[in-house]
């Protein structure tokens, strides 16, 4: 009796996994119709020709190729009113760059001219009846007051220096900041590419205080480091974190969905002005 009721418990979960062919049930899920919107994202910079790209946000599930419109009237209204078109003219070859070039879909004429406090305002829509609308404000540059770095005290190839970036924040609140870290002569091809730092900071803790902002230990001898300070808008800073948000969330099944906050209404995206000042220190 003892062997009979062995079997009879090998044989349970035999018949179990034999079972549970019939549990699998195939379920087609309607999913809701899609309204696509006007994607804009435009960072204008003084001494440089307006340009933006403009492109349409797609289902989740679609492909990731971005979708640029052809029919789309592009209008940047400069501080005194004037009216400035921006041609669709798509540099196409961007989307496969490795130099780290932008991708735009329109761009003007002249250079930008902008101010302190210069407002500007940019207008899109298309054909079928999308429009969206956005306001920015270029803020004035604050000063990076020195550089530093230090190395460690290990030698060869392990012999490595943290960086050190220092500026003050203004008295009034509400300022933030994008500070970013690169490689190599400051040429703009470089400027472009992947920075070794790149982070967002706000002066809700150090409001007038003086920043102080470090990295690991990761560069060598020689290497020439440029630092680049970003003076922003509180709408560039949520939209950054908003980004990163919705990247760490996405494919996660653990995660909350993340949206993406912009300054852009009538649409997704974001437009601003490039407050920027840069030093450059070669580590010796």
């Amino acid at each position: 009796m003892k062997f009979i009721s062995n079997l009879t418990v090998l044989a349970l979960p035999l018949l179990a996994l034999a079972g549970c062919g019939k549990l699998q049930n195939d379920i087609d899920v309607p999913l809701p119709t899609y309204a696509s919107e006007l994607v804009v994202e435009c960072y204008l910079e003084p001494g440089k020709v307006p340009s933006l790209a403009v492109t349409t946000s797609v289902p989740y599930l679609s492909s990731v190729i971005p979708q640029v419109p052809t029919d789309v009237t592009v209008t940047l209204t400069m501080p005194n009113g004037t009216l400035v078109p921006l041609a669709f003219s798509p540099n196409y070859k961007a989307l496969t760059d490795t130099t780290g070039e932008k991708f735009h879909s329109h761009i003007g004429r002249d250079p930008l001219v902008a101010r302190p406090g210069d407002v500007f305002k940019l207008d899109v829509r298309d054909t079928k009846g999308r429009h969206a609308t956005s306001t920015t404000t270029y803020l004035a540059p604050i000063a990076i007051d020195s550089v530093e770095y230090k190395f460690n005290d290990k030698s060869g190839s392990e012999r490595k220096a943290y960086f050190l970036t220092n500026f003050r924040d203004p008295a009034a609140p509400g300022d933030y900041y994008r500070l970013q870290l690169h490689k190599g002569d400051p040429i703009p091809k470089n400027l472009r590419k992947g920075p070794e730092s790149d982070i967002s900071l706000e002066d809700r803790l150090l409001n007038g205080q003086n920043f102080t902002v470090g990295t690991s230990y990761r560069f060598n001898a020689n290497d020439t480091v440029t630092a680049t300070l970003y003076h922003t808008e509180y709408a560039m800073f949520r939209f950054r974190q908003s980004v990163r948000d919705a990247r760490n969330a996405n494919g996660n099944p653990f995660a909350q969905p993340s949206a993406i906050y912009g300054n852009v209404q009538g649409g997704v995206g974001i437009f601003g002005v490039l407050s920027a000042t840069r030093v450059t220190k070669v580590i010796r």
